[in-house]
């Protein structure tokens, strides 16, 4: 028969997530604080499970964001993956990269954790600030991003949740 103690171990080990489950859902909590109209996408980074920054796509400090300004990449109906420079706002793993260094945190090696797969432009960012691996939730409608991860040999793992948790 079991302790109190022993049983209440058992049922916390049972339901304690594993590392990648515990930060890619924070990284979507992170994405809730988005304000794109169009997709909410939030990143962290990460180094010997400590996070070193996060980042959500909205616009600069000070700058008035899409949900107050409107959205001029929807008012002239681009595509996903396209004209990124009609945008007003700055992509999550671009704001997670800034505030590590804004921060004086180094992110060499570092694993990114994101709720989707990264562009182009924020791919060529990853591979310079030396981020080693990523989980993703979505796919992105990018394939030079795709392309270039496989060139810079940046593992790319496609999230799936946990059954129950393995709490490494």
């Amino acid at each position: 028969m079991r302790t109190w103690i022993e049983h209440l171990k058992m049922e916390t080990k049972l339901d304690r997530p594993s590392w990648e489950t515990y930060f890619m859902e924070i990284a979507s909590l992170v994405a809730k604080r988005s304000t794109c109209i169009r997709r909410a996408v939030g990143a962290i980074l990460v180094k010997d499970k400590r996070i070193l920054a996060t980042g959500y796509n909205g616009a600069p400090s000070g700058i008035q964001h899409c949900i107050d300004a409107g959205c001029m990449r929807e008012q002239l109906h681009v595509a996903s993956g396209q004209r990124h420079e009609l945008c007003r706002g700055i992509h999550a793993e671009q704001n997670a990269i800034i505030q590590a260094a804004y921060h004086g945190a180094s992110i060499k090696g570092a694993t990114l954790f994101c709720t989707n797969l990264p562009c182009s432009i924020c791919t060529k960012m990853i591979i310079n600030a030396g981020i080693k691996k990523i989980y993703y939730q979505s796919g992105y409608a990018d394939e030079l991003s795709t392309n270039l991860l496989q060139e810079a040999h940046i593992e790319c793992l496609k999230f799936k949740p946990d059954d129950h948790g393995e709490g490494s």
